[in-house]
């Protein structure tokens, strides 16, 4: 469903961008049919600008050219007025002609043309005025509609790129998809083809226990019915019944005490490691001057710590794998507690002599100069705590011995006794764990007022922090073990709720001394494999001559070790294999035990039901009515009852055979309760067959969870390393981004730089040219005045 809802977050947004791609086009093609609008324009402007230009230099042109006829028809003038002047001097008064007027006419016309000459240049000054305003108008409207384009061409690329990743990276989960759908394709093939192997190997199995079972029954009916249970001495040797609640309940208490001891094995043996890093650092640090003898010894025994702490705990484990579910442990048959007992006793001594060297280790230390009388009385303090925790464990071996040797025949107390030295032992707990507060609390305080002292190094206070911890996990864990047998006292305080064959039980007071013996274990198991072998075939056998040549074979090739490994392996899982059946057969074992008790106990039931109906006549009669008369509807007493034993049958029948031997309809009472009978077992041969059906389909339904789950882990496993190299690549991918921002940022801000060059050039050209244009414009002149 997480899948699917980001397939559609993503599908969403795919069609979002694809929506906005064709608007950001449309206007990224306006915006560039605007820009060549404007560009056409500007080239428009710049023919009329070229055009003005032009009419401006002809307009200049002819402006020199009337100047020059001006100055020539001036110089002209002044000749001609020359001449005249001459000739009038010459010439009498009254003779004389009057003054031409063309001096006034050419004085107008070049009047005329100055004012023409001047209104063009101030049209011609105006239209450039209006050609610069509107080029800068124009210009900026340009850089405007540019920075707009460069703007929308980003977007569009930007959409377009992140487009083109999410279409990337759909295809490639789709393609990921695609092949997790063709591996779960082959994975169902493959577990339909198991699926009917394992019908097949189901079938085989069926009809395999169902010949097993008969074999049981049969080996039950012959062997069992002989128990003896007359003498007391023989019958502690038999298998006794017992609740199995009780030993669960047994089996779990020992599984916990097994965890508290691993981990207060675990925080001792930390302790001890870190306390031999401690002394050869302080107070003399064995890097630069040499040892005492003293602490030589002390780091010498703290380093075999290991192996006086780790048999402690694989003894109680070993005893842990004792425990099943088809025989009662008590402490009389609790021999495996003994080498337990036996490893903690030596933990002990090992203790006892470590102690003389950790006090004279902290003797050692308060006898420094560097000691302050604080720091003396603190590890005096601490001189004391060690001694009281290793007086208490030696208490504690004390009460373990005690309770060990109970499986031993050379001493048994009374049962009632037992509870006593649990309630000893729950108190030395508690002890224990107020000795290891102590220890903790002195120890804390000495090292503080150590670490202030100026001589304490950083490598002493990494090394005293690590004791601490150790110090606190000790504390823990004696805290757990104190609660967890403090909490338990009312089991222990319970009599193991088991009887003997032939006897009541086994609260019963009124018989002293053990109800069963400690090699009862051994003698079920030697004869559960008795009776395996009983009914076992007689395994193939390989011929003398066949046995030597094969031998000399393997003696004289080289090159039979690939051989030897596949065979190796092929034992490996043939042994396997044998060892699930076992445990199978053991658990079937079981059960058929479970229900053989329960069987004998109905056919006692049954037996005691009979013998009390027959004893009276008139009940016998209307019971031989009740037959007679309504035979199909019988619903006595007898229905519950399934008799597996043939004996307790025929004895049953017998005693039905005497007491109806007075009665007229003996024979036909006698053939219906056989039918009766006969009908009952059938039935209940059926319901065992559809139960035992329904376990072994339950054992392979259970078997196929557990291959799941271990594919599934395996699944995960793949999974968190896929995730690690995709987080991994991920960290890769933001390395990458990172420096191709900053390239990319280096090359923007270098075409910025180029740009601002580049506009500074573009201005120096600019002033340039107006400066050229100012240069070319003709300057005017100042009117020369006529004379007079």
């Amino acid at each position: 469903m997480a899948d699917a809802a980001k397939y559609q977050k993503l599908a969403s947004e795919y069609a979002k961008l694809k929506a906005q791609i064709p608007v950001l086009k449309k206007a990224y093609l306006d915006e560039q049919g605007t820009s060549n609008d404007y560009k056409d324009q500007i080239k428009e402007r710049d023919q009329a600008l070229r055009k003005y230009e032009q009419e401006v230099d002809s307009l200049s042109f002819r402006n020199q050219q009337l100047s020059k006829r001006v100055l020539f028809l001036q110089e002209e003038l002044d000749t001609v007025e020359a001449t005249k002047k001459k000739k009038n001097r010459n010439a009498e008064p009254s003779t004389a002609a009057p003054m031409p007027e063309s001096p006034g006419v050419y004085s107008e016309e070049l009047f005329s043309k100055i004012q023409e000459n001047e209104r063009l240049h101030k049209q011609v000054d105006d239209s450039y005025r209006q050609y610069q305003a509107r080029i800068q108008e124009l210009e900026t409207r340009l850089e405007f509609y540019e920075k707009e384009c460069n703007q929308h061409q980003q977007v569009l690329q930007s959409t377009l790129q992140k487009s083109k990743d999410q279409i990337d990276k759909l295809q490639q989960e789709k393609a990921m998809v695609e092949v997790k759908l063709q591996k779960l394709e082959s994975d169902v093939k493959s577990y339909r083809s198991r699926a009917e192997l394992s019908e097949e190997k189901l079938d085989g199995v069926q009809s395999r226990l169902q010949g097993d079972l008969q074999q049981a029954r049969k080996i039950i009916a012959d062997k069992l019915p002989f128990i003896d249970t007359k003498h007391r001495d023989l019958n502690c040797l038999n298998l006794p019944t017992h609740d199995r609640k009780h030993q669960l309940r047994a089996r779990e208490l020992v599984n916990q005490s097994v965890n508290h001891l691993s981990e207060l094995v675990q925080a001792l043996s930390n302790f001890y490691t870190y306390s031999e890093q401690r002394s050869k650092i302080y107070p003399i640090d064995g890097l630069s001057e040499p040892l005492s003898s003293i602490n030589l010894l002390y780091c010498k025994y703290l380093h075999e710590n290991v192996s006086y702490l780790r048999p402690c705990e694989q003894a109680l484990r070993s005893f842990l794998g004792t425990f099943n579910e088809d025989s009662l442990t008590t402490l009389e048959t609790a021999t495996d507690l003994l080498v337990f007992s036996k490893n903690f006793r030596c933990l002990v001594a090992y203790m006892n002599k470590l102690l003389p060297y950790q006090l004279a280790s902290i003797e050692e230390e308060c006898a420094v100069s560097s000691c302050t009388s604080t720091l003396e009385n603190k590890n005096m303090d601490l001189h004391r705590s060690l001694k009281h925790l290793t007086s208490v464990f030696n208490k504690l071996d004390t009460y373990i011995a005690l309770l060990a040797t109970q499986s031993q025949n050379h001493c048994h107390y009374p049962h009632q006794n037992h509870f006593s030295f649990f309630v000893c032992l729950s108190k030395v707990l508690q002890d224990l764990d107020t000795s290891v507060r102590d220890v903790s609390k002195h120890y804390n305080s000495k090292v503080s007022l150590e670490h202030q002292l100026p001589t304490a190094t950083q490598k002493l206070k990494t090394t005293d922090e690590c004791i601490v911890s150790s110090l606190i996990s000790m504390v823990t864990c004696t805290g757990k073990v104190s609660a967890f047998f403090a909490g338990n006292l009312d089991f222990f305080k319970e009599n193991p709720g088991y009887r003997t064959r032939g006897s009541s039980i086994g609260t019963d007071t009124s018989m002293e001394g053990p109800r069963s013996s400690p090699a009862t274990v051994c003698f079920r198991q030697k004869a559960a494999t008795y009776l395996s072998h009983l009914s076992a075939p007689c395994p193939e056998t390989v011929p003398h001559r066949v046995a030597v040549q094969n031998r000399k074979v393997l003696l004289s090739s080289t090159e039979s070790r690939e051989g030897l490994s596949k065979q190796l392996t092929t034992a490996q899982t043939r042994v396997n294999k044998l060892e699930q059946e076992k445990e199978h057969w053991m658990l079937e074992l079981q059960l058929l035990q479970i229900k053989h008790d329960k069987e004998t106990e109905k056919v006692q039931k049954l037996e005691k039901d009979l013998a009390g109906r027959l004893a009276s006549g008139a009940h016998r009669d209307s019971i031989e009515d009740n037959i007679t008369k309504e035979p199909s509807s019988r619903t006595w007493s007898l229905d519950a009852v399934v008799p597996l034993n043939p004996e307790a049958k025929a004895a049953m029948f017998g005693k039905l055979d005497m007491a109806s031997t007075s009665s007229s309809d003996a024979e036909t009472r006698e053939v219906l309760i056989k039918n009766h009978f006969t009908n009952r077992i059938n039935e209940q041969a059926l319901q065992l067959q559809l139960v035992e059906s329904k376990a072994v389909n339950f054992h392979s339904e259970v078997r196929a969870l557990h291959k799941q789950l271990q594919i599934a882990e395996k699944s995960k496993t793949r999974c968190e390393e896929e995730l690690k190299d995709s987080s991994q690549f991920l960290a890769q991918l933001k390395d990458e981004l990172q420096t191709t921002t900053k390239s990319y940022e280096g090359q923007l801000s270098m075409m910025s730089e180029h740009l601002a060059s580049m506009n500074e050039k573009l201005a120096e050209q600019k002033d340039e040219i107006d400066e050229l244009k100012a240069q070319k414009v003709p300057q005017p002149k100042e009117k020369k005045k006529f004379r007079k």
